[in-house]
């Protein structure tokens, strides 16, 4: 959501006032981005900020580094398709090997056009956009990045662009799009649905309070979870029914999971949720949950460690493109904390017990990586270390600081 509040209050014209704003490393390259764009960005406070949008993007003066952010360069690129400028997305080495032609395939699709320094498909990449032309596009796999492109380069498209998603995935976008004054029609479709956005509709700068997120919260309420003697509250989370599939399957895992003081914040529906310390045991996770929770595999692999059984994950392919292929160091990384795990094509199966721990781990620069397994070491009989663990700032700022101030001790 701190992404798209950038993006859109980017594309809008007025003034856009955030609250809440996640200022990971990822979010403040997005916000910079926004800037190049022709926005004025201010930063009023902790969380708080202003973007004064001239209701379209301007060619930047220099290339749009997006550091590690996959979302905001995704993102970026379906909005900026659809101006009739020229750009350079750029990022660092691990943004550089990840898979930009799931985005950019259906913009050349609409009429954008990319030129690449390097291997197809891969930053650096030059955009040119502008007289963009609608089109449908069906889901293959359930993707909120590759939607959110479409949608966004859809307003300044000719003609209705169409998503139809047979499995649904989150909807920060379409809603968001409705704060900012743009009409999105959605129809249920089966177990999935159909969004329609026609072109040619202006943006006008809105308010836009961030909820909790709930990826961020996952690692101190895994920490209570796993921890003897815990309880942890996380305030304010985001409750959307499309980001909660981690909760829903800790809660069928055994965990004394609570959720009070529901309410409505930003739109989106928040909550206080308390995690106790809880003998898990072992589930199959549905594979249609996967694109609810797909970020939060990691962090679930990890507490699976500490669960009676085996916890089964399929269907979860995706996390083999993201920051880095997250099935294989989670696998390579419980195995070396003694947990025993097996790999598959799409998915894993993670077999608890006691956990070891002792190890050091390599997290490929992954900041998901590099907390799930600081968490876990919280709870295995050893400490575990992990390597490259600035990336955490990416998504997280002050990760370790919270973690201590809840009786954790990373050093």
């Amino acid at each position: 959501m701190s992404h798209r509040a950038m993006i859109l209050g980017a594309m809008a014209t007025g003034v856009t006032e955030v609250d809440g704003l996640l200022e990971g490393d990822d979010v403040i390259a997005t916000a910079r981005a926004a800037e190049a764009f022709g926005a004025t960005v201010e930063r009023l406070g902790e969380g708080r900020w202003r973007v004064t949008g001239r209701g379209g993007y301007q060619t930047p003066a220099a290339v749009i580094d997006c550091g590690n952010a996959g979302t905001g360069v995704r993102l970026l690129m379906g909005a900026a398709a659809g101006y009739p400028i020229s750009v350079t997305f750029d990022g660092d080495a691990s943004l550089r090997s990840r898979p930009m032609g799931r985005v950019t395939d259906h913009l050349v699709r609409m009429g954008a056009s990319f030129d690449w320094s390097g291997k197809p498909g891969l930053l650096p990449a030059t955009l040119t956009g502008g007289t963009l032309k609608a089109i449908d596009h069906v889901q293959t796999v359930a993707s909120a990045q590759v939607k959110s492109a479409i949608l966004l380069a859809g307003l300044n498209a000719q003609g209705v662009t169409s998503v139809t998603e047979p499995e649904k995935s989150r909807d920060h976008t379409e809603r968001m799009l409705r704060a900012f004054g743009a009409t999105v029609d959605v129809e249920e479709d089966g177990e999935g649905w159909i969004i329609r956005l026609r072109g040619g509709q202006s943006l006008t700068g809105a308010v836009v309070s961030v909820p909790g997120d709930p990826s961020s919260a996952a690692f101190p309420l895994a920490a209570g979870l796993i921890v003897p003697g815990s309880e942890v509250t996380v305030e304010g989370v985001m409750l959307n029914s499309l980001r909660t599939g981690l909760f829903d399957t800790w809660i069928e895992m055994g965990a004394d999971l609570t959720i009070t003081n529901r309410r409505q914040s930003g739109g989106e529906d928040v909550g206080d949720i308390t995690a106790r310390y809880s003998q898990l045991k072992g589930v199959v996770v549905p594979v249609e949950r996967a694109a609810s929770m797909i970020d939060e595999y990691p962090i679930l692999a990890a507490t699976a460690a500490f669960a009676a059984g085996d916890t089964v994950m399929r269907g979860v392919g995706e996390m083999r493109v993201k920051e880095s292929d997250r099935i294989s160091l989670m696998v390579n990384g419980l195995r070396a904390c003694g947990v025993a795990v097996e790999e598959e094509a799409e998915g894993f199966i993670v077999t608890g017990g006691p956990v070891q721990g002792g190890a050091t781990v390599s997290t490929s620069h992954d900041h998901r990586i590099a907390m799930s397994h600081l968490v876990l070491g919280l709870a295995a009989e050893q400490p575990v270390s992990v390597l490259d663990p600035e990336m955490i700032a990416t998504s997280f700022p002050g990760f370790v600081e919270l973690m201590n101030g809840l009786g954790g001790t990373i050093v």
